[in-house]
């Protein structure tokens, strides 16, 4: 599946949005960039869906330019105002070219959902491959008002549970998009998420 990270050249902060191409053109996150509308004309002319991995404001900023450049519906697991379609765990629906899962995975935010194919992971914040507190495996911050890291720690456990064998692509909120054995890298988040440190020391 062709995916691009359609916020990789922001110069202020937002979360990466993934435009995945194919049968169902969608956009995993609409970010925080001036200009991504512009972005994802570059790629398609047309945009069947956007899933939220979660509302935060940084991935969800642009979210309605988005939605009044492209005839697209508008997929997320808490209410919204343009939502067109509510997710609940467990659901599957195709996100470019591949069938995913939806796996509830709250603690980071309590409307945190990740996207799982037999071949690619769109983790939002709960799981990074690397951004800047860790390399290699990390896990979405749980020290602000509202969340939890002994949820969080419970969603990882999760998600490793319903995470194939084959997952070889992971497409996190943050840092780099990593290729190769997802698995290890999820497990490396969770067992720095289950030393309960400080995820930022002060």
């Amino acid at each position: 599946m062709e995916v691009h990270n359609v916020t990789a050249d922001a110069e202020t902060f937002t979360s990466n949005a993934y435009l995945a191409l194919g049968k169902r053109p969608t956009l995993v996150d609409a970010g925080a960039m001036a200009g991504v509308v512009d972005v994802i004309r570059e790629h398609t002319d047309e945009l069947d869906a956007v899933v939220l991995t979660h509302q935060h404001g940084d991935h969800v900023q642009r979210l309605d330019a988005v939605l009044d450049a492209f005839d697209a519906e508008l997929y997320a697991y808490d209410e919204h105002p343009r939502r067109d379609h509510a997710l609940v765990d467990g659901d599957e629906l195709l996100v470019g070219d591949e069938t995913c899962e939806v796996v509830y995975t709250p603690g980071h935010a309590d409307d945190h959902v990740s996207l799982v194919s037999e071949h690619s992971l769109f983790s939002g914040d709960v799981v990074v491959h690397d951004d800047g507190a860790f390399d290699d495996g990390s896990f979405g911050r749980t020290d602000r008002p509202g969340q939890s890291r002994e949820r969080e720690i419970e969603s990882i456990r999760d998600l490793l549970d319903r995470l194939p064998d084959g997952v070889e692509s992971m497409y996190a909120g943050h840092g780099g998009v990593f290729h190769g054995d997802v698995r290890a890298v999820v497990e490396r988040a969770l067992e720095r998420a289950e030393r309960r440190e400080p995820k930022y020391p002060e």
